[in-house]
């Protein structure tokens, strides 16, 4: 190798350490949704319901991950596949890189007279954990609410559903609202009786699965002042490939609505091919590269709010 190659490596080299550092963002970073999977199907088996049945996405992967990341906190989102058998969650909780390091989320029926006192009993059994109840309605627009199988699709208007809600803010917690835009005006209708209770809105209110005119409905949740949106799972409000384009507008938008303060980030390094145990570094940069393009009209301390400021404070990590 001649003196001008070793030049030429070293500069090449000098490029990419920046390049390389600037893919770990300034300020907290916190992961508000993660899912994780354990590869023991014996000892963590998915229900029998199940509405999906994904790859392992370990806790050991993620906790080899996410120091890499340098993610600060993770909330676990417990996932349909589990439905309400938190064995899996509880041994994250017992096993986490550091001591308060996780917070999770909780499935349970929503219109089932027992799931008040289901959720006090798993608040009580993991005190300062469990963050929000996670609620999914992603029914088609118009189709009848279920009442029974897997935990989804409820109706929001049964009163069962107002007592669900009822316990959940006398214990402290956050609704985590998983649905299609058609559903903003029962969930405002919900969310306008416990004005004081967060409500979090996942994956950008899944704004490109609805009409225009029903993501505007979303947008009015933004009236209420404990109403957060969160970035995530992008996908979901495109119908182009990376770097979906097309839904920047939508992130604008929800920007304008929601401000700094109440947004927040979440599901990133997630890796698809499986690679690295279900996370990588290179799912990483690329989920890191794509927040900093969404929201290259924010200050950079308006950023770091969404990155993680703002989880730390919903969460009370802080």
């Amino acid at each position: 190798m001649t003196r001008r190659d070793v030049l030429a490596s070293l500069a090449s080299l000098a490029a990419a350490v920046p390049a390389r550092a600037a893919s770990r963002p300034s300020g907290p970073i916190v992961d508000s949704h993660v899912h994780l999977f354990s590869p023991d199907q014996k000892k963590f088996p998915f229900a029998p319901n199940a509405t999906y049945k994904p790859a392992p996405a370990a806790l050991e992967d993620y906790i080899r991950f996410a120091p890499e990341a340098r993610i600060d906190h993770a909330v676990i989102v417990h996932p349909e596949p589990y439905q309400d058998d938190y064995r899996y969650l509880e041994y994250c909780f017992a096993h986490e890189p550091s001591k308060g390091f996780f917070k999770g989320t909780c499935l349970f029926d929503p219109i089932a007279k027992a799931t008040p006192d289901r959720i006090a009993a798993l608040v009580g059994n993991n005190p300062g954990r469990i963050v929000a109840l996670r609620i999914h309605e992603t029914r088609k627009p118009g189709s009848p609410a279920l009442w029974s199988g897997p935990i989804k699709d409820r109706d929001l208007r049964a009163p069962e559903m107002k007592a669900t809600w009822r316990r959940c803010h006398q214990l402290g917690m956050a609704i985590q609202m998983h649905f299609l835009p058609y559903y903003a005006p029962e969930i405002l209708d919900l969310t306008q009786q416990f004005p004081d209770m967060p409500v979090i809105l996942d994956h950008l209110g899944r704004g490109g699965e609805g009409t225009p005119a029903e993501f505007a409905n979303v947008l009015k949740l933004a009236k209420l002042p404990r109403v957060y949106m969160k970035f995530a799972n992008i996908s979901s409000s495109s119908k182009e490939k990376y770097p979906f384009a097309d839904a920047k507008p939508l992130v604008r938008r929800a920007y304008d609505a929601f401000g700094p303060d109440r947004m927040l980030w979440g599901y990133f390094g997630h890796d698809a091919t499986g690679a690295g145990g279900g996370f990588s570094m290179a799912a990483f940069d690329k989920d890191a590269a794509l927040f900093e393009t969404m929201f290259d009209f924010a200050k950079e301390a308006d950023r770091e709010k969404i990155r993680g400021g703002n989880a730390l404070k919903l969460y009370r990590w802080v």
